[in-house]
């Protein structure tokens, strides 16, 4: 049996691998241990006596073209959303930076202050970590961070609870991040296309990367039932993960999706298809249908787009996406149209 064709050239690696290599050997098992690594979950989630502990770790992602403050305000949000997602409020971060040896004390100070403002204005702490500076170690990747939530059980989100009729929302639509980074980085190609105002546009919705906000609304609602932040491979590839977790069936109309028009306009110029596309920011939920237009009410009135796009089905019913009365089936995308794009752009700008 051959091994090497499970393991990409670069990315997430393939939930075959994770299924025959990983989860089998997860250590010691533990009953407190309420939501385990699985595909399609972004956090694990631990019962102590008062409560739960939601956790996330992820790499912490500095693109020195962002500007350090920008750059470090996205690897924040990437750290935190994942474990927002939990429905338990964010508290705590722990950090190991191993910095690039070119980083010089400037730039690491912009870095930190930026880390610092936004776990203020969260209401987050930094309990622990390291800081050091090696050689091989470069950007983006510069070192990895654990957050951590917590709160009553009974506040928890998860695909467990997830049930037939419930009803999906999505936040922003597709290709958040996808625009957002583009804009960001080659800011010609938008230029060139529409002017530059097409290109400022495209920016703006950088800071629209994050779903902290997005969940601090959701955790109001008790029939919030699981939430996950579509990141790669996009609404298509979140909405079949979230599925597959909670082991259900799915019917989505396409044409409820919001598509910011900027996010069209992006997807229109670069030729790929939003709903594949990387996006870091858009929140999609599974709620009890009463208490979805008190949701979306309040998502609107703290300037959320948001829709409700399509029900939970039993599992036997399938994954389907209507568009103009035609179904299809939803599958997942499995590589992402963003990094190939990116490739040629950086690569045609050299």
């Amino acid at each position: 049996m051959s091994y090497d064709t499970d393991l990409p050239t670069l990315g997430k690696i393939s939930p075959e691998f994770f299924d025959r290599v990983i989860y089998p050997r997860l250590g010691a098992p533990d009953s407190e241990i309420v939501i385990g690594p699985r595909h399609g979950v972004d956090y694990g989630v631990v019962r102590f006596e008062g409560g739960c502990l939601a956790m996330s770790t992820d790499p912490f992602f500095i693109v020195p073209a962002f500007g350090f403050a920008r750059a470090a305000w996205f690897a924040f949000h990437i750290i935190m959303c994942d474990v927002a997602v939990s429905g338990l409020a964010p508290r705590y971060l722990s950090i190991d930076l191993n910095l690039p040896p070119e980083m010089n004390e400037r730039q690491m100070e912009e870095m930190w202050e930026a880390v610092h403002q936004e776990a203020l204005k969260y209401g987050v702490s930094i309990v622990t970590g390291h800081t050091a500076r090696y050689a091989g170690c470069n950007y983006p990747m510069v070192g990895g961070a654990t957050a951590m939530a917590f709160g009553p059980e009974s506040e928890l989100r998860g695909p467990h609870l997830v049930r037939d009729g419930d009803v999906v929302v999505i936040t922003k639509g597709p290709a958040v991040e996808m625009t957002g980074l583009l804009g960001v980085c080659f800011p010609q190609k938008f230029v060139e296309a529409g002017g530059p105002s097409f290109q400022k546009e495209a920016e703006d919705v950088f800071f629209q990367m994050s779903v902290l906000d997005d969940c601090a609304i959701a955790r109001r609602f008790p029939g919030v039932h699981a939430m996950h932040d579509a990141t790669e491979c996009g609404v298509w590839g979140g909405l079949y993960e979230m599925a597959t977790a909670s082991e259900h069936g799915l019917r989505i109309e396409e044409e409820r999706i919001p598509l910011q028009p900027v996010i069209q306009r992006t997807a229109e110029l670069f030729g790929v298809d939003p709903f594949c596309g990387i996006s870091e920011g858009t929140l999609l939920l599974m709620a009890d249908k009463t208490e979805v237009p008190s949701l979306l009410e309040e998502l609107h009135r703290n300037g959320i787009v948001a829709a409700a796009v399509g029900e939970v089905r039993p599992a036997v019913e399938g994954l389907k996406i209507v568009r103009v009365g035609a179904e299809r089936p939803l599958e997942h995308p499995r590589v992402d149209p963003y990094w190939a794009l990116a490739d040629r752009l950086s690569r045609e700008s050299s």
